[in-house]
């Protein structure tokens, strides 16, 4: 087996929460009050066009919030969004270890909108241990379509079995697994390190 010279990490749901999904719409639409359906639906129309970087976060909020008078502020709403991001502090610690280590080439592989991505790569430090974000506000792809995993390589010339690629969601998996990666699935930590030492992995 070639040696893994580059490891691909999703963000939310393996690094750090997820930034905007079902879990922390529903706790925004609960904290503000606002109908659920309503949101939804709105949503489901613009998320594609928000996580490609098509629409900015002020675009997405006028049309799924803030099309009506509200009780509260904008500024309050985004202040909450961006609240929600949690840091999962073993994991983030042990890819900072593998960087510190300098074998590997560490970069990212994941979706979110681009106000989002920007914020918490820089509260959680993330450019101390990534050398690059293929992010799909960035490059236009979104996981699991093929492309933005063929676009990784590409940009590093790193042969794709010589790569690894972390995530959380079994389909995203997959796609990496078309394209000739190494793929693990995140569950808990002890297992990452487990996966990861299989390949040859350590810090």
């Amino acid at each position: 087996m070639a040696p893994i010279r580059a490891i691909f990490w999703d963000v939310g749901g393996v690094l750090l929460s997820n930034a905007w999904d079902h879990t922390q719409r529903a706790a925004a639409l609960e904290h503000f009050h606002l109908d659920a359906d309503e949101f939804q639906s709105r949503h489901e129309m613009l998320v594609s066009s928000f996580e490609r970087g098509k629409i900015t976060l002020e675009d997405y909020l006028d049309r799924t919030v803030f099309y009506r008078t509200r009780s509260f502020s904008r500024d309050e709403f985004r202040d909450y969004m961006f609240s929600l991001s949690q840091p999962f502090p073993v994991v983030l610690q042990f890819a900072q270890a593998l960087a510190d280590s300098g074998k590997y080439f560490m970069g990212t592989i994941n979706n979110e909108s681009r106000e989002l991505n920007y914020d918490r790569i820089e509260k959680f430090g993330m450019r101390k241990m990534f050398q690059l974000f293929i992010s799909s506000c960035f490059v236009g792809y979104r996981k699991p379509e093929i492309d933005i995993y063929r676009l990784a390589l590409e940009t590093t010339q790193i042969p794709a079995e010589q790569c690894c690629f972390i995530d959380d969601r079994p389909l995203n998996l997959e796609s990496a697994a078309k394209v000739g990666m190494h793929a693990i699935e995140m569950s808990v930590i002890e297992q990452l390190r487990s996966d990861l030492e299989k390949l040859g992995v350590g810090v």
